[in-house]
């Protein structure tokens, strides 16, 4: 090879000789010459010019001749500085070197070439740059004599600078016309291109190298830049101005050059910016491109001085160019490159066609770096104001500002950037080469970005703009776009800029663009809808379109994540443009989605349009003519990869593609309009579902986020699903998801999943625990694990010259919502507020400082990305868990119940409790995950305690011998109970099981510390639930249970409810004050729905708590006493909800919750005592609000009211307020033994503080529910506490007046509930009520039974205290006091019917006769035995519930679910009817005692009065009669001083008693109290006392007034 290179040396060489003669014989140059030397530099030059791989190859040319320091631009071949070079690199070296040795002429300007071509790359350009350095110096003993080698950097700028001192001279004057004709001493052709060959090189050198720009700009004898500047105002040839303007721009790339530069090129008005009042012709480049280069057709000038401009810009932007001469600014500049050259690029003429793209691209190039890098600021809104030759003169705005406004406008310019836009994409529908296309290209892009930016500019521009005083108007871009176009008459801009994505194989750029405008443009939904119309009016181009969008998402290689080591850096950068495109229009569709229809994505996706959009029927490409869609090409992007063992390939390789592509799948299923075509299709044509599921969990672990996010869409998507299938009972379909999710033995891979025998035996040995080893983990669980609970969190800053907490303040001001609507830190906006700080600094120090604040700064930024890292990772946790939570809730509630086995049922959510706690009480986990899970846990422990109840309601048959399924609600009495089989525990699970999950919520009720309430309701709410477990469910009363001797009782074996029970409160009571301090604190103060839930857990735990631990604490730490004063609190709050129009109910539940608490404490004898000694009672006598009573409507006569709103009525709100306080005053009463009397006297002064209310209420103007509910509990208060022996026992200071309004108090009580007896126990109108039409539906039955139950209670309590009083005031049978006169009339006379029911029958001031009580006596009796029969058929049907007429059964589901029975399972409907039947039966056990206790009474009080009236009683007629009353006054005077004021009313009715009236009573008594009566109440004791109460009462009493009524009298 040497030796041929010599030979073509040789060859040139003689070739040049005979040239140079030929020349100076002045002849032609011979024609045969060859070129071949020549050939092979262009050759070399061409090859290595292109360095695409960056792999600088050329480097085997050059071979340093000393060895280098720096390791950065070592050979290819040199590991080692110091090794010598291998052969061939010398060699090489030595051609380059000896080649310019002595150049001939003809071999000058492919030597040039050559040596461009290798210096092509940062190493090569600087040994070139070396070598013509080297060879310029004086030390090489060159024969062309000491101006060194032609081929030097000293020869060319030497010669430049001749050039110039030569054409300098020539400069012609202003005036002259000869400017237009270059003068005769000028530039020849061949030297021309021997400079332009030079610059060319030069160019490529200080492109490549820095070092070289510097050194060669900075040298003092060369000065290249001022030589170029100056050659630039000569008249030489446009091209050569163009080539210097090149070698400017090369210059330009270093920022200290540039900013120079911007100066000289102000100075010598290149561009004419100044105009000089006296000049009369304009000069610079603007003359030349309209005067020359036009001319010549060419625009070679033009196109390099947008190229330095452009150069420029980007290198360093100066804000006061041209101060001093003429307005500051770039405009000038701006003006010159809009309105010269892009507005008339289209209308002039082109030589070569290709030209007219170059000057677009260049020129749009500087326009896109300038909008590029504008941010709207406040000042550029202003206008400034600068001196000029002593005169004001507003400055010139930003060029990005100027930019903007045109955009922003009907602008020429926007007008000539959208047909540029037609234009492209016309040429490249043709896909025919043509010239410029490449340029073409570029210009397209550059106008697509430029649209894009003001898109994302406008919003903020606008927003200044209005806030400013600016006359300016401007509309936003996007309805700019929506205008019409000129050329085609229609608004297809829009269209256009679509057409390109088209074209995403050839140009992913403008792919890109594209998308990323149609995304922007798609928010606004007036302009989705008119895009749709214009996407689809012309069918030809709306298959186009939607191909385009189909092509973007079907571009392959995405995989960019993977790849990255292969392919060039083109490639890489194209592959992640593609990406993005497809992330664009993904986004597209899912804001799209977003909208109401029509919208593009309905369309893009498949959908109807013209008809609604749920009768689509989507199918697959091609068939019945159905497009390739979007929807098919991301159910591709998934689909990849699902049938192998990996999973899907986009979540890996792809995995925010794959993110975006499983949330428009969610959201088509999500929205009801898509929903079904869309769940139909995925799941008949793809079996979407199912192939995706079944590789969850993603595991991607450098893409935590993307990851978490995928899989809560999938989630998502799966629960509608299960919810849909389960819906329209398509079993197969719930069933083989549940399967996938729930199983916990290996299921064949990618199996059918249709039952078959092995479905059969898998799900068997499902719960039969055997073969533990195959076990595999649930899949719902595997998804819990894959969730890392665990966050890092980023170090806190360590700042040494900011201020910490002012970071702090301005990160948080840089906070925005992103896309998803997290809060995440504007990283930029940021970045800007702390450079503008640091360059607001002044002084010497700061400028010291300066590299170490940009440091920090950096330090800043980086804790910020992390933080926002943070925040999005916590937000795709939450949402994650957020997800899984809701599947786990659809699997549980929507999924039907028989589709997993009950035992199944209570492992999995064991299993899951078990496995979320785990996860949640690690040291490690965040707090923000808290909420979720403990919505998780209420939801998993409700459900665990409805699959543990029911199967305690249905004991499994364990084997054939004892099957009884027939449903043993009364097992506990009849059948040994289930838990003694040693194989079950209480639940299938297991007592320890259960204990765990207390310990755990108990743990994590603790883990929340102080804060976190609303985590605590919810766990409160799981505890609730949990204790609810070992609660025993309603059993009917069936009156057997009384059977066994109490002996049996006491020694029955524990049974499992007791047992756990027992286990429950140890667990609680061993985290001793603790846990007690948070429940009690939560219960005082807090959320109210916390409160209600902390009362109603303290309650339950209380009510099981035998050794009263939770009492002790209660009332010894003060908590006790807090509740019981809050009442006071209350007061006010509960008046206002007393309006007709209330504010929030909130303080009404949470006084319930209060109430019914303390109710339960009341229960317990030492909670009575607490309460007493707290002073409860004293308290509610304080409230106000029981005198609050609301008037009750007229029309509310026997609770015929309208349905009940939501929110009741004033009275039943009062009702609401006042039943708690009657009841808890009930309660005290009844189990406060050792303090009775102390409990009575506190009550009778609430009774007396309210007396009002108390009065009005018992006079019972209307008889409905409620008020019968009222009359109920106040009567058995008063039965208890109004009675005359509590006064000696008040310890208020009595005198004799108050004394007396007391006992006036209590004789009203007494007089108000003898009248009430003559009302509801005498043959009333109210007696009635209950025999109206029994056909009463719904909510009406329970009603009914309501009132049957409060009218039997009222009787009983008025005869309680009727015997009360008896007993307490008459300790002797002689001085008994009689309540009733001796008149039996009342069975008689009051059978007719009386109209005016509202008057009582008795005027109260005249006493009640003894009928009253006989007609009660008859009427129980007789209400005893419908009773009686009643629940016996009730028992029967309990027992026999299956075999009922379906009529019946739907009759007794309806009185517990009014609406929608026909659609619930034969199941539901059995265990509603049961649910009815118990508590029909429980009722009917209530109305017999409370029946049988108002006959023992009746009976009672009877044979009290007839003693006294038969035996002991001296009629008025006789002699003694007077005084014989006086005396017994008198001695009940003596004897009781505190007797009851009441003794005065009935001795003066009892004055009256006349000898006839006795024989008349004992006469009237013998009639009605005959046999048949006292049959009746005998067998009533047979068939009832004898089990319930004090058996062979009845039968002695019945002797005794037997017995009474046979004396004569004589």
């Amino acid at each position: 090879m040497p030796m041929k290179v010599k030979q073509l040396r040789n060859r040139a060489d003689e070739d040049a000789r005979m040239i140079h003669m030929s020349m100076q014989m002045g002849n032609e140059p011979p024609i045969s010459l060859r070129r071949d030397l020549e050939h092979l530099m262009l050759l070399i030059g061409e090859l290595y010019k292109k360095n695409p791989f960056n792999l600088e190859l050329a480097l085997e040319y050059w071979c340093p001749s000393e060895p280098l320091q720096t390791t950065t631009l070592l050979g290819s071949y040199l590991g080692v500085a110091h090794q010598r070079p291998p052969q061939r690199q010398v060699v090489l070296s030595k051609f380059v070197r000896q080649m310019g040795d002595l150049l001939p002429p003809t071999i000058y300007i492919p030597y040039l070439k050559m040596l461009q071509g290798l210096a092509s790359g940062p190493q090569c350009a600087h040994y070139c740059f070396s070598l013509l350095k080297v060879n310029g110096g004086g030390h090489v003993e060159n024969i062309q004599g000491a101006g060194g080698s032609p081929v030097s950097w000293e020869h060319f700028f030497h010669s430049l600078m001749l050039y110039h001192e030569h054409l300098r001279k020539d400069l012609p004057s202003a005036d002259s016309v000869q400017y237009r004709h270059l003068p005769s001493r000028g530039i020849t052709q061949k030297e021309q291109d021997g400079l332009i060959a030079f610059l060319q090189l030069t160019s490529t050198i200080i492109t490549w190298s820095e070092n070289a720009r510097l050194a060669l700009c900075e040298h003092p004898q060369w000065t290249p830049v001022v030589v170029i500047l100056g050659l630039l105002q000569c008249s030489i040839p446009p091209v050569l101005k163009a080539e210097l303007l090149k070698t400017l721009a090369a210059f330009g790339k270093s920022p200290e050059i540039a900013a120079s530069l911007w100066q000289s090129l102000e100075y010598t008005q290149i561009l004419q910016t100044v105009r000089i009042p006296s000049q009369r012709q304009a000069i610079g480049i603007e003359v030349e491109l309209n005067e020359i280069e036009s001319r010549c057709e060419e625009y070679p000038l033009t196109r390099a001085f947008c190229q330095l401009i452009s150069t420029l810009v980007e290198s360093s932007f100066p804000s006061n160019l041209g101060a001093g001469l003429r307005p500051p600014g770039f405009d000038p500049y701006l003006q010159f490159l809009r309105d010269s050259v892009f507005l008339r690029f289209r209308t002039r003429a082109y030589r070569r066609a290709a030209e007219k793209w170059e000057v677009a691209e260049v020129v749009l190039e500087v326009f896109y770096k300038l909008l590029r890098d504008y941010e709207p600021q406040l000042e550029d809104f202003v206008d400034q104001f600068v001196e000029l030759q002593g005169e004001e003169i507003i400055a010139y705005k930003p060029p990005g500002f100027s930019l903007m406004y045109h955009l922003l406008n009907e602008s020429p310019m926007l007008e000539l950037a959208l047909s540029l836009l037609e234009e492209g994409v016309k040429q490249l529908d043709t896909y025919a080469p043509f010239p410029g296309k490449k340029h073409l290209e570029k210009a397209v892009q550059h106008c697509l970005a430029l649209l894009n930016l003001t898109l994302q500019k406008e919003n903020l521009f606008m927003d200044l703009l209005r806030e400013s005083q600016l006359a300016l108007i401007v509309s936003p871009l996007e309805q700019l776009l929506q205008g019409i176009n000129p050329r085609t008459k229609k608004a297809d801009n829009v269209v256009n800029i679509a057409r390109y994505l088209y074209h995403g194989n050839t140009n992913p750029e403008l792919a890109f663009e594209s998308a990323k405008i149609l995304c922007c443009i798609s928010c606004n939904t007036n302009i989705q809808i008119k895009l749709v119309g214009d996407f689809t009016h012309d069918q030809s181009v709306s298959q186009k379109l939607m191909a385009g969008f189909v092509e973007c998402l079907d571009s392959e290689d995405t995989e960019e994540f993977i790849r990255l080591e292969e392919g060039s850096e083109l490639e890489k950068k194209l592959a992640g443009i593609r990406h993005e495109t497809r992330i664009h229009i993904l986004n597209l569709l899912i804001t799209s989605l977003e909208r109401n229809p029509p919208s593009l994505a309905l369309y893009l996706l498949g959908f109807e349009l013209k008809k609604p959009v749920s009768t689509t029927n989507l199918q697959d490409p091609g068939v019945l003519g159905c497009p390739r869609t979007c929807l098919h090409a991301i159910l591709n992007i998934l689909e990849k990869g699902t049938d192998g063992r990996t999973g899907p390939v986009a979540v890996r390789e792809s995995p925010q593609l794959a993110e975006l592509c499983y949330q428009v799948i969610y959201q088509l299923c999500a929205c009801s309009d898509t929903s079904g075509p869309t769940m139909r299709y995925l799941r008949t044509s793809q079996d979407f579902l199912f192939s995706q599921l079944q590789h969850l969990p993603f595991s991607n672990k450098e893409y935590e986020i993307s990851m978490l996010n995928q899989m809560s869409w999938l989630m998502k998507t799966a629960s509608i699903e299960l919810r849909v299938t389960s819906l329209n009972r398509q079993r197969s379909h719930t069933q083989r998801l549940l399967h996938l999710l729930l199983d916990d033995m290996p299921v064949k891979p990618y199996s059918d999943g249709e039952g078959g025998v092995e479905d059969e035996n898998r799900s068997v040995s499902g719960f039969l625990h055997f073969d533990t080893a195959t076990k595999v983990r649930r899949k719902i669980l595997s998804i819990l694990d894959s969730i890392d609970f665990s966050q890092e969190i980023p170090e806190p800053l360590q700042l040494d010259f900011f201020d910490r907490t002012q970071i702090e303040q301005v990160i948080a001001n840089c906070e925005h919502k992103n896309l998803r609507g997290q809060t995440v830190c504007n990283v930029k906006l940021l970045h800007r507020v702390l450079v503008a700080e640091v360059n607001a600094l002044q002084g010497m120090a700061a400028i010291g400082q300066r590299p170490l604040l940009m440091e920090e700064i950096s330090t800043i930024l980086q804790y910020v990305v992390g933080r926002n890292k943070l925040l999005q990772c916590l937000h795709a946790k939450r949402h994650v868990l957020e997800s899984w939570r809701q599947l786990v809730e659809i699997i549980l509630t929507a999924c039907p119940q028989d589709l997993i086995q009950a035992e199944d049922r209570q492992l999995i959510i064991r299993d899951i409790l078990q496995d979320v706690h785990d996860k949640i009480l690690d040291d490690e986990a965040a707090q923000e995950l808290m909420p979720v899970v403990a919505g998780a846990v209420f939801t998993l422990t409700a459900h665990l305690s409805q699959a543990v109840r029911t199967e305690q309601k249905h004991p499994l048959a364990l084997g054939p011998g004892e099957a009884h399924y027939a449903f043993t609600l009364d097992s506990c009495f009849t059948s040994p109970p289930p838990a003694e089989n040693p194989a079950v525990g209480f639940a299938s699970i297991g007592d320890s099981s259960l204990h765990i999950i207390l310990k755990k919520l108990l743990d994590f009720i603790l883990k929340t510390g102080g804060g976190f309430q609303r985590v605590r309701t919810h766990l409160y709410g799981s505890l609730l639930y949990y204790l609810q477990i070992a609660q025993r469910p309603d059993e009917p009363d069936t009156l057997e249970a009384a059977k066994k001797t109490m002996w049996e009782r006491l020694t029955a074996p524990e049974d499992a409810f007791s047992k756990l029970q027992r286990e429950n409160i140890a667990i609680i009571e061993s985290y001793g004050a603790a846990l007690m301090e948070v429940v009690c604190r939560d219960a005082c103060d807090g959320h109210e729905i916390g409160r209600m839930l902390a009362l109603a857990l303290l309650d339950r735990i209380v009510s099981v708590d035998r050794q009263q631990q939770w009492l002790l604490y209660l009332s010894n730490s003060g908590y006790l006493k807090v509740l019981v004063d809050s009442l006071v609190e209350d007061d006010l709050t509960l008046q206002s909800l007393l309006t007709p129009q209330p504010p929030l109910l909130k303080a009404l539940y949470t006084y319930e919750s209060k109430m019914a608490f303390l109710t339960r404490v009341a229960k317990i004898q030492q909670g009575a005592l607490e309460l007493l000694r707290s002073g409860v009672i004293v308290r509610l006598a304080q409230c106000q609000v029981y005198d609050m009573r609301p008037e009750v409507d007229p029309q509310g006569v026997f609770g015929m009211r309208d349905p009940p709103v939501f929110i009741p009525t004033p009275v039943d709100r009062y009702r609401q307020i006042l039943l708690p306080a009657l009841r808890l005053c009930q309660v005290i009463l009844t189990s406060s033994m050792a303090q009775h009397l102390q409990a009575a006297g506190q009550v009778l002064q609430f009774l007396i503080s309210h007396s009002d209310t108390i009065q009005a209420i018992l006079r019972c103007q209307d008889v409905s529910a409620g008020s019968l509910l009222e009359l109920a509990l106040l009567t058995g208060i008063i039965s208890k506490a109004a009675l005359p022996g509590i006064l000696s026992e008040l310890d208020v200071d009595v005198n004799e007046g108050s004394l007396m309004e007391l006992q006036g108090h209590i004789g009203r009580f007494q007089r108000q509930c003898l009248g009430l007896l003559s009302r509801f126990g005498g043959s009333d109108r109210l007696r009635q009520f209950k025999f109206q039409d029994d056909n009463v539906e719904g909510d009406r039955v329970s009603k009914k039974d309501e009132i049957e139950l409060a009218m039997q209670q009222i009787c009983a309590n008025v005869m309680e205290y009727c015997q009360s009083l008896m007993l307490q005031s008459s300790p002797t049978f002689q001085h008994a006091v009689c309540l009733f006169t001796p008149s039996l009339s009342e069975t008689v006379n009051r059978d007719g019917p009386r109209q005016d029911t509202q008057a009582p029958v008795v005027p109260y001031w005249r006493l009640p006769g003894l009928g009253i009580i006989v007609y009660l006596l008859k009427q129980s009796a007789s209400d005893f035995f419908s009773y009686y029969d009643s629940h016996r058929r009730s028992v029967n049907k309990l027992q026999n519930v299956e075999q009922l007429p379906p009529d019946e059964i739907k009759e007794l589901c309806q009185s517990v679910m009014p609406a929608g029975v026909d659609k619930i399972s034969t199941a539901q409907k059995y265990v509603l009817a049961r649910r009815r039947l118990v508590k029909l039966i429980n009722n009917r056990a209530k109305l017999l005692s409370l029946c049988s206790f108002i006959i023992e009474t009746c009976l009672f009080i009877l044979w009290r009065h007839l003693e006294y009236y038969l035996l002991h009683c001296t009629p008025t007629d006789s002699q003694d009669s007077l005084f014989a009353s006086r005396t017994l006054f008198k001695s009940r005077r003596l004897q009781d001083s505190l007797a009851s004021e009441a003794n005065l009313d009935f001795r003066s009715g009892l004055t009256i008693v006349s000898q006839h009236d006795i024989d008349q009573l004992q006469a009237d008594a013998i009639n009605t109290f005959g046999e048949s009566l006292q049959k009746k109440l005998l067998d009533i004791e047979g068939l009832y006392s004898k089990v319930r109460s004090r058996y062979s009462f009845i039968q002695a009493l019945v002797r005794r007034i037997r017995g009474l009524l046979r004396i004569s009298r004589n």
